[in-house]
């Protein structure tokens, strides 16, 4: 058989298996591209370790796409589609972990101030006051950029200040409560929204300029020149600047910190800010609590 066929063959199976697989079928998709039109025993380890290698200095996508292809070879030697597996049989050391940063709450404020001052002079595809919603949203009730984005009118519920956040990671469905002060940020929005783009309730909350849904790579790269004109910037060396999904560490942090300052039992409380972020396990929350100096 082809490695097309049976790449497709275990993308079907994971998926019936009630896994989402999109990461994974996307790596394997570019593992057959890059071997080519080959039977499955052609595919030669020289071009495997190539595959893997990338261009550039190695980083933890090695290890994530030598996981893809661990699964997908395991899969075809039980199904004798294939004698043995031309990965390599040591994996090199994965990079030091990646660090998310904890924006400061001085540059969460030039952050909001620069959205709403000067996104308009970008030639943006994002109204300024929907830049600084998209801000407020994933600090302030801690969402994820999927989920953020997925936002349809009828899910944010402004008389009970809840969002309802459908089928996210996990295939779970959550109610998240918001502050009064999100809400009335979000009602101003709303009312905005219904002004340029009127709409029904199953329309997307936060659009384009046009009134068409935002993609994430269009969130994303508004979020780096805002984040430049803001100001925030990394400068300790790291290789990776201050990301859209850093908001979303932020949210944790902040939060865990404010309790502590109140006397709060954090320990017990941890669940409960896991659930709220739609963790299934509380370690996972744990890995959100970056050490700051505070």
């Amino acid at each position: 058989m082809s490695l097309s066929e049976i790449v497709s063959q275990y993308v079907v199976y994971k998926q019936s298996m009630g896994m989402r697989f999109h990461t994974e079928a996307r790596t394997l998709k570019s593992f057959c591209k890059a071997m080519g039109d080959v039977r499955i025993a052609e595919v030669q380890p020289d071009r495997v370790q190539a595959f893997l290698a990338g261009t550039g200095p190695m980083t933890r996508f090695w290890h994530r796409k030598h996981e893809a292809l661990r699964g997908f070879y395991r899969f075809a030697m039980a199904r004798s589609y294939v004698a043995a597996s031309p990965l390599p049989s040591r994996a090199p050391q994965p990079p030091q972990g990646f660090v998310p940063y904890i924006f400061s709450q001085e540059e969460l404020r030039r952050l909001l101030d620069t959205a709403a001052s000067s996104a308009s002079h970008w030639r943006s595809h994002i109204q300024p006051h929907t830049c600084r919603m998209l801000i407020l949203l994933w600090y302030g009730a801690g969402l994820r950029i999927r989920e953020a984005l997925s936002l349809t009118l009828g899910d944010v519920n402004l008389s009970s200040g809840i969002l309802t956040i459908r089928e996210s990671k996990f295939y779970k469905t959550r109610l998240v409560p918001i502050g009064p002060d999100l809400l009335r940020a979000l009602t101003r929005y709303a009312t905005q929204r219904a002004m340029d783009h009127p709409a029904k309730p199953d329309a997307l909350l936060l659009v384009s300029r046009t009134g068409t849904p935002l993609t994430r790579r269009t969130a994303e790269n508004t979020f780096v020149r805002l984040r430049i004109r803001a100001g925030v910037l990394r400068h300790e060396g790291a290789r990776y600047q201050p990301r859209l999904h850093d908001l979303r560490h932020a949210f944790a942090v902040h939060r865990v910190v404010s309790w502590y300052r109140q006397g709060a039992d954090v320990q017990r409380l941890l669940p409960k800010l896991a659930t709220y972020l739609g963790h299934v396990h509380i370690a996972t929350t744990q890995r959100y609590l970056t050490m700051t100096p505070e």
